[in-house]
C-alpha cells in the first residue's frame, strides 16, 4: 500500500508541475515550482523513511530535472522512480500479503482471456497494452491464412488457363507490409497485401531502366525485348522465333500478346497488368471454393487489384495484390504501386523494398526469445501515438534500426516502457540531426540473408528526414509533434488513456 501512495504521489507531482514548463520562468514562477516540490517531496520522504526505502531526497531531484526544461529528462525520471518502486513492491511484505492473497484469483480471471497466462508479474501498463493488442496480433494471424490460402489459389488457376499464352507468367505472391511483418497501425482493419512477381513469357526478356541511384522518386521502367528463340534450348516446338521470322508468326496468327496488350510503346505499363488481372479474378471467382463463403468485391485501383472479402457474418478482409520485376536475383523489386498523392506514369515502376523488410521482420521472429514485445511497441506507436507528421514507415524504419542494434532480449516484457522511451528517443534525436537514414541503404549491419544490389552497400545513406533540412518551418512543427507525442506517451502510461 505504501508503494502505491508514493507512487500516487509522484505521479501528482510530476502532473503539477508540466503544465509550468517553459523556456523560461519568472522569478515568482520559480519560487512556486520550487515550493510545491519541497512539499510534495515531504510527504513523499515520510513515507519512504516509513518503510525504510531510501533516503533519497526525491524533490531534488524532480526539481533538478525541470530546472534543465527539457521533457526526456522528466520522462526519463518518472519511468525510473516508476521502475525503482514498482520492484520495491514486488518484495514480500507481511503489511501486503493479506490484500495480495484476497485479489489474486481476481487478476488471473482477467488475464486469463486467451493469450499467454504468463503475466502475472509483469508491470501493470505492460500487461494492459499486451492485452489490447494481443487480440488484433490474433486477428491478422487468421486473415493472413485465409488470404495467402486464396491468393494461392487463385494463381493456381491463372497459371493452368495461361500455360501455353505470352501473358506475363505470375509467380507465387510473397506476403509483403505491416500485416505480414506481424504488426499493423490499423489493428482490426489491416489491409493483407501481397507481391505477385511477374516473369516474362518464352522469347520476351524484361530490361530494367533504372533511374538515379539512391533517390526515392527515381523514374524505373521496364522494356520488354524480344529474344531469340531459333536456338534448339530455346525453340518450343511449332513456334517461330519472333525476332528473326516475325512473318511466319503474322501468317500464323499469332503475335507477342505482351507488347500489344500490356505495353505502351515498348515499356510495361502497370495500370494495364492492374486491369488484365482484375479481370481475372472476376472471372474466375466462381471456380474458387471460398466464393461458397465469402462475398468478393473488386475495388476501383489503378495499379492493383483490390478485394473485399466478406463472410455471412459481415466480416470483411482487405486484400491488396500489387505487381512486381524483380531487380536481378535479389530481394528488391520494381512495383507497380505508387504514391497516392503523387501523378505517376502508367509505365513508371517504383522501387520497393517490402521484400527485404519482411524478411528481416521474419530473421528477428525466429531468432527473439520467447514474449518478446518489439512488435507490441511497433504497433503502439504506429497505432495509438499517430500524429499526421509521423507516418508508419517512419516508425519502422525507427524500430529495425533499434532492433539492429539492441540485443533482442532487451525487448522483454520488464523493459517494455523503456524500449518504448528508446524508440521516441532515438526519432528524436533524428529529428535534432534532421537525419533518419534509410535502412537498406549504406547498412553495414545488415543481415547477410537480405540480398541487396551491390549498389545499396556501397551507397550513401538515403536521408528519410531531407524535407525537414530543406524546410525550418515543418521542422519546428515536428518537434512540437513529437512533444505532445511524448506527452500522450506518458498519459497512457500513468493513466491508461
Amino acid at each position: 500500500m505504501a508503494a502505491k501512495k508514493v507512487l500516487a504521489l509522484l505521479v501528482l507531482t510530476i502532473c503539477q508541475l508540466l503544465p509550468m514548463l517553459g523556456n523560461k520562468l519568472d522569478d515568482g514562477k520559480h519560487e512556486r515550482v520550487q515550493q510545491r516540490v519541497e512539499q510534495q517531496s515531504l510527504e513523499t520522504t515520510r513515507l519512504l523513511q516509513e518503510h525504510e526505502w531510501s533516503s533519497l531526497d526525491w524533490g531534488a531531484l524532480v526539481f533538478a530535472a525541470l530546472q534543465q526544461w527539457q521533457r526526456w529528462a522528466i520522462a526519463d525520471l518518472f519511468f525510473r522512480l516508476c521502475w525503482w518502486l514498482w520492484k520495491r513492491s514486488r518484495q514480500p511484505d507481511s503489511s501486503d500479503d493479506e490484500e495480495s492473497s484476497s485479489s489474486s484469483s481476481t487478476g488471473l480471471e482477467e488475464e486469463g482471456s486467451g493469450e499467454d497466462s504468463n503475466d502475472e508479474g509483469h508491470p501493470l501498463m505492460t500487461r494492459t497494452f499486451a492485452k489490447r493488442i494481443w487480440w488484433s496480433v490474433q486477428s491478422m494471424a487468421y486473415g493472413r491464412q485465409v488470404v495467402e490460402e486464396l491468393v494461392g489459389d487463385l494463381l493456381a488457376v491463372f497459371q493452368e488457363r495461361l500455360s501455353t499464352s505470352f501473358f506475363p507468367v505470375l509467380q507465387p505472391a510473397i506476403g509483403v507490409g505491416s500485416a505480414f511483418e506481424g504488426w499493423s497501425p490499423c489493428g482490426h482493419d489491416a489491409v493483407y497485401r501481397l507481391l505477385v512477381p511477374l516473369k516474362p513469357p518464352h522469347g520476351h526478356a524484361f530490361r530494367l531502366e533504372l533511374g538515379t541511384a539512391g533517390q526515392m522518386l527515381a523514374k524505373n521502367c521496364v522494356r520488354v525485348e524480344l529474344e531469340c528463340t531459333c536456338t534448339r534450348d530455346q525453340r518450343v516446338e511449332d513456334m517461330p522465333c519472333f525476332l528473326h521470322h516475325p512473318e511466319e508468326a503474322l501468317q500464323r496468327n499469332l503475335e507477342s500478346t505482351l507488347l500489344s496488350t500490356f505495353c505502351t510503346g515498348f515499356y510495361l505499363d502497370a495500370q494495364k497488368i492492374a486491369r488484365w488481372f482484375q479481370n481475372l479474378v472476376i472471372s474466375a471467382w466462381g471456380e474458387m471454393p471460398q466464393s461458397r463463403h465469402y462475398s468478393m468485391e473488386v475495388l476501383p485501383s489503378s495499379r492493383s487489384c483490390k478485394l473485399r472479402l466478406t463472410n455471412a457474418s459481415g466480416r470483411s478482409l482487405l486484400v491488396e495484390m500489387v505487381f512486381g520485376v524483380q531487380r536481378g536475383d535479389s530481394d528488391i523489386f520494381l512495383s507497380s504501386q505508387a504514391a497516392e498523392d503523387t501523378f505517376t506514369p502508367s509505365t513508371t515502376w517504383a522501387e520497393t523494398y517490402a521484400v527485404a523488410e519482411v524478411k528481416f521482420f521474419r530473421r528477428m521472429a525466429r531468432q527473439a526469445p520467447r514474449d518478446t514485445l518489439y512488435l507490441n511497441c511497433l504497433q503502439l506507436c504506429a497505432s495509438i501515438l499517430v500524429s499526421a507528421g509521423f507516418s508508419s514507415y517512419t516508425w519502422k524504419t525507427d524500430v529495425m534500426h533499434l532492433l539492429n542494434t539492441l540485443p533482442l532480449s532487451s525487448w522483454n516484457r520488464w523493459d517494455f516502457m523503456i524500449r518504448l522511451q528508446d524508440i521516441m528517443g532515438y526519432l528524436h534525436g533524428c529529428l535534432e540531426e534532421k537525419r533518419l537514414d534509410h535502412f537498406f541503404f549504406g547498412n553495414e549491419n545488415m543481415p547477410e540473408d537480405i540480398i541487396l544490389p551491390a549498389a545499396f552497400r556501397a551507397a550513401e545513406p538515403i536521408n528519410l528526414f531531407q524535407c525537414l533540412v530543406q524546410d525550418p518551418a515543418a521542422h519546428a512543427k515536428a518537434l512540437r509533434e513529437l512533444e505532445e507525442l511524448q506527452d500522450r506517451l506518458t498519459r497512457l502510461q500513468v493513466f491508461g488513456v
